[in-house]
């Protein structure tokens, strides 16, 4: 049976993970959410003070750190050292550490082997910023998926409320902009929709509709 690779990319809060996840788990594929692994590196360096400035210091860093990918009970979790971060990694202060350790080469670079070789074993659906760019150039599907900054924002508001977390709307917005400027400004594989990949906006779709999107784009490419 051949397997079958699809990739999602797309800035921040354009619901990449949990339409990604839906998706993978109605077409029967393995879901794999890269984005968590830069985040459970930068959750290692905000814990540890490392300088988010510092490049160099970031590479040097990756020499204590596994972060990894385990299903427990048929959900991915993401482990760092042993420890379940899957919660602690979706902080605000962590989104902007992700993006951070994210511009380093030598983080990508560490990655870049586990996430390429869960792609060779399972039918997998990865999402990210690079994914089609990058981790998976030679993907049979490829999606970029935004929305408007507002509305993403509005989503990344709503679920940060909903686990009891002290934010405005406004620090979000803010936190988004500045997110989609620096991925999308890096040097080490910058965040930008592959020339293959098609475009799907789901400002206007609530979730139901975004998953059905997707889900249809990938039954249509294959």
């Amino acid at each position: 049976m051949k397997l079958i690779s699809v990739a999602i990319d797309g800035p921040v809060g354009a619901g990449k993970s949990t339409i990604a996840r839906t998706a993978a788990e109605r077409l029967n594929y393995i879901y794999c959410d890269t984005g968590a692994l830069y985040r459970a590196v930068g959750l290692y360096c905000h814990r540890n003070g490392v300088d988010m400035n510092d490049p160099s210091a970031i590479a040097v860093s990756m020499g204590n750190i596994n972060a990894d990918i385990r299903l427990v009970d048929g959900v991915q979790r993401i482990f760092l050292n042993g420890e379940d971060v899957s919660d602690e990694i979706r902080l605000p202060e962590i989104s902007m550490a992700a993006s951070a350790v994210s511009a380093v080469p030598a983080v990508r670079s560490a990655l870049l082997g586990l996430q390429r070789e869960i792609a060779e074993k399972n039918s997998v659906i990865m999402d990210g910023r690079d994914i089609g760019t990058v981790v998976l150039p030679n993907a049979d599907v490829k999606i970029f998926l935004t929305a408007k900054p507002e509305i993403r924002a509005k989503r990344r508001y709503g679920e940060l409320i909903a686990k009891g977390k002290d934010v405005t709307f406004e620090e979000v917005l803010n936190d988004l902009n500045q997110r989609d400027y620096n991925d999308s400004h890096r040097a080490a594989a910058p965040l930008r929709q592959a020339a293959d990949a098609v475009l799907a906006d789901t400002s206007e779709l609530d979730f139901g509709q975004s998953v059905d999107l997707v889900c249809g784009l990938i039954k249509e490419r294959l």
